[in-house]
């Protein structure tokens, strides 16, 4: 990857408010202007799971990873790509 680019960051969790507001509560704190439109959810086919990408703008690869440490260090969070 080359630095500044957009990232997509899918974000697995059980389909809870809880899981949308914290999960989203992250990439915001690193990225305090995200627009909503960089946000897509995605019910799974029997709606117990969630899935939110999220489109970011990375300056650069440390910043990258320390939403995805952040994300994968959640509770409510089972899987991040």
């Amino acid at each position: 990857m080359t630095f500044p680019c957009d990232i997509p960051i899918k974000i697995l969790g059980r389909n809870d408010p809880a899981f949308r507001e914290s999960a989203l509560a992250i990439v915001r704190a690193h990225w305090p202007d995200l627009p909503a439109q960089s946000i897509a959810e995605k019910r799974s086919r029997e709606g117990a799971y969630l899935s939110l990408t999220v489109t970011v703008h990375a300056e650069s690869r440390a910043q990258a990873d320390a939403v995805y440490r952040e994300l994968t260090a959640h509770d409510q969070v089972l899987i991040v790509l």
